[in-house]
């Protein structure tokens, strides 16, 4: 079964060709970083303009590579929510276009569900290793993160444990290099920098985050706005050793509460695997302390390829061909939305629950 995928929630347009054993065949990704970075994060109206134009040639470019035509599908995946919603609109419409025009089968895919399920992507020269369910999932993004119990592939098997009450992580990232001047995006910038630093000679100007240890809950505004007052109190921006030394004490925080409630959380569930998610997953020094954490724990460690931890239409194919080779299909009034189908648990903003 081969099911073309097609993903423009955000600021990615993407289209790819995967197979329900997910087999990537195709995965092509235009990005739009260069048209963001003035702004310093993803302008909504600029971001589905760009959709527009490039969405035909993406999806032209996906078929080409996997040396299929439409009519050789056996049906289109496409991103349906969360996201932008005239990201998101571009793309179902597209997919509904072709799906008319071919008489295929629409799928419409949840954003988060591809990223949890894009552990399974095969790609070419990538010897990933493979989770059984269940299993514990930290998707960590820029407009996202959480942690589920994944059961199985589909909804009512996908149970949100906790997720952040203000920022997301990637959004943490990104706010603390625009506040330091090291431009958008920030995540890859901060984690080279971080690499370089000493988080001991800057940790006492940040506070931990969200640190109750019976809490699988996140927050990392208080952390981003200590990061504000630290610059502040300067008369300049740190540079230099001091600047890489910031960066180290920001990220270690952040990803100490990351590895640490998502080990908590696979204990509690008493589950022996977890699987990171998101793009913030191909953060090295996320990585690096989550497998050696789980490896003390008796945890494995499940970690998608760095193509396949970023925003990508594989992910969103490979969910599709899984539910259409369930029996599951959508009719052409499916709608898009800006929030996800998953049941969520964690109620935004701040006070005791």
């Amino acid at each position: 079964m081969r099911v073309l995928g097609i993903e423009t929630s955000c600021d990615e347009t993407a289209a790819a060709v995967v197979t329900e054993q997910g087999d990537v065949l195709s995965d092509v990704v235009r990005s739009q970083v260069e048209l963001h970075a003035p702004y310093g994060g993803v302008v909504p109206e600029v971001a589905a303009r760009d959709h527009a134009r490039v969405i035909v040639p993406v999806v032209r470019e996906a078929l080409r590579k996997a040396d299929l035509t439409v009519d050789a599908l056996d049906g289109i995946a496409v991103t349906t929510r969360p996201g932008l919603l005239g990201a998101l609109l571009v793309g179902l419409s597209t997919a509904k276009g072709l799906a008319w025009a071919s008489g295929k089968p629409l799928i419409g895919v949840d954003h988060l569900v591809g990223h949890l399920l894009a552990v399974f992507l095969k790609r070419e020269g990538s010897e990933a290793r493979m989770p059984a369910f269940p299993f514990v999932a930290l998707l960590v993004s820029g407009g996202h993160t959480a942690l589920y119990r994944v059961d199985g592939p589909s909804l009512d098997q996908i149970r949100e444990l906790g997720a952040t009450r203000d920022d997301a992580a990637g959004e943490a990232f990104d706010k603390v290099a625009k506040l330091l001047g090291l431009g958008y995006p920030g995540g890859p910038v901060v984690d080279r920098l971080a690499a370089q630093g000493d988080a001991a000679r800057a940790v006492e100007a940040l506070p931990k985050a969200m640190a109750r240890r019976d809490s699988l809950e996140f927050s990392f505004s208080g952390l981003k706005t200590a990061v504000a007052r630290h610059v502040a109190q300067r008369s300049v921006r740190p540079e230099g050793q001091a600047l890489h030394d910031l960066c180290a004490a920001f990220q270690g925080a952040v990803v100490d509460t990351l590895v640490r409630k998502t080990v908590t959380a696979a204990l509690r569930e008493e589950v022996t695997r977890v699987v990171l998610g998101g793009g913030v997953a191909a953060n090295r020094g996320l990585r690096a302390r989550m497998t050696e954490s789980c490896a003390r724990r008796g945890v494995e460690v499940f970690i998608p390829s760095f193509a396949s931890c970023t925003d990508n239409a594989a992910m969103i194919a490979y969910a599709g061909a899984l539910r259409l080779a369930a029996g599951e299909r959508d009719s052409l009034d499916l709608s898009p939305a800006t929030r996800t189908s998953l049941p969520r648990v964690t109620r935004k903003g701040g006070g005791l629950r």
